[in-house]
């Protein structure tokens, strides 16, 4: 089976979980988990770095672990190399992960406005402070980085942006193949990867964007010559695509039912609610919470409008249980199910500070106010 070695930890498969803001939480990493039998990496929601120093009581929940997580995988966001530094020592002096993941990628306007997420790059100089500072307090904790192309076509940054993140030591970088005026619409140009993978050699390079099967994962490492895949969006009402990633990369691992009938899907889409209902303490909250995924888990199934608009407002698991056996459950797997789900708009415009493109070498300073106030997104 293939391998990707972050520092001292073995992923096999050479497949991540990327961190999604409200999805990739403590419950459905379990489900994906479930589904590879344990193998491969999956990455907390995204942690704010001020929160986390600060302790907020929404992030010292989402950065807790389940006792069979690992290695336990926390992706920070952060903008001031202060706070960077103070919540990766807190990490380390607490224990409270095995891996820290730095999230430069998020194109959504609230973060770049404030010159987070995928605007950061672009100033080279305080990407490296923030990486010099997260690097510096792990201590024998790998740090790896999330991004993306850069802002558009016209301000590029990643070639640039790994180079730094090697020269800082950074134990591997995983690529979007998106720029962030992009967003999520348009194809994922995996031939930015394998540059990447060309440019910093020294260093394990995933990619990441629009892998929607586990077809689309082995291709993109054949033709990219990337070391491992990120999967986002690709998983969503799809946490059994983490066991399909397991039979692609292993002719020898569990094989997973690719194409599960209606029958199971609902199987799993009521374990993940009452998932989430053990983990927020309260059913009503977890089936509130699960309703986002409903839209994802029943693509491409007949199910009528009426029955899947009351499948979204659901409250209890009994009645998400009956709404579910009302169904034909015995529908084979849809044709054209396994496309895009998720975000799929792109944006021509990436909202930014005033002046930040004038230079991308000044001594850029991002306010504390840059921090967004939770994590999670």
């Amino acid at each position: 089976m293939t391998q990707l070695q972050i520092g001292p930890h073995t992923v096999q498969p050479p497949v991540v979980l990327a961190p999604m803001a409200g999805i990739t939480n403590a419950p459905f990493r379990t489900l994906c988990r479930e589904f590879s039998g344990g193998k491969g990496l999956f990455v907390s929601e995204m942690i704010t770095t001020r929160a986390l120093v600060e302790r907020d009581a929404k992030t010292m929940r989402l950065i807790h672990f389940d006792g069979t997580e690992k290695p336990r995988s926390i992706q920070l966001y952060g903008v001031d190399p202060h706070y960077v530094g103070r919540a990766v020592r807190m990490i380390v002096d607490e224990d409270l992960a095995d891996h820290i993941d730095l999230n430069f990628g998020c194109p959504v306007p609230k973060v770049t406005r404030k010159g987070g997420g995928s605007a950061l790059p672009y100033k080279r100089n305080l990407l490296r402070s923030i990486l010099r500072e997260a690097v510096g307090n792990a201590g024998s904790l790998p740090v790896t980085m999330k991004m993306r192309k850069g802002i558009d076509d016209d301000h590029i940054t990643y070639l640039d942006a790994g180079r730094i993140a090697v020269e800082e030591g950074v134990t591997a970088i995983a690529l979007h193949g998106r720029t962030a005026a992009q967003h999520y619409g348009g194809t994922a140009d995996w031939e930015s990867i394998a540059r990447l993978k060309e440019t910093v050699p020294e260093i394990p390079v995933l990619g990441n964007g629009d892998i929607w099967s586990a077809d689309d994962a082995v291709r993109m490492m054949r033709e990219t010559g990337c070391d491992g895949v990120v999967v986002g969006r690709g998983c969503l009402g799809r946490p059994w695509l983490f066991g399909d990633l397991v039979a692609a990369f292993d002719e020898d691992g569990p094989r997973a039912a690719a194409t599960p009938d209606l029958r199971q899907v609902a199987k799993v889409m009521l374990r993940h609610a009452q998932l989430l209902g053990e983990w927020l303490e309260s059913e009503e909250r977890g089936v509130i919470d699960f309703r986002k995924h409903v839209a994802w888990y029943t693509k491409g199934f007949s199910i009528g409008s009426e029955l899947r608009k009351r499948l979204a407002v659901t409250s209890s698991l009994a009645e998400l249980e009956e709404l579910l056996n009302g169904l034909e459950l015995d529908q084979p797997w849809p044709a054209g199910a396994d496309g895009p789900r998720g975000r799929t708009s792109g944006r021509n415009r990436v909202v930014l500070p005033d002046g930040w493109l004038d230079d991308p070498y000044d001594r850029a300073v991002v306010g504390a106010e840059a921090e967004l106030d939770t994590s999670g997104g």
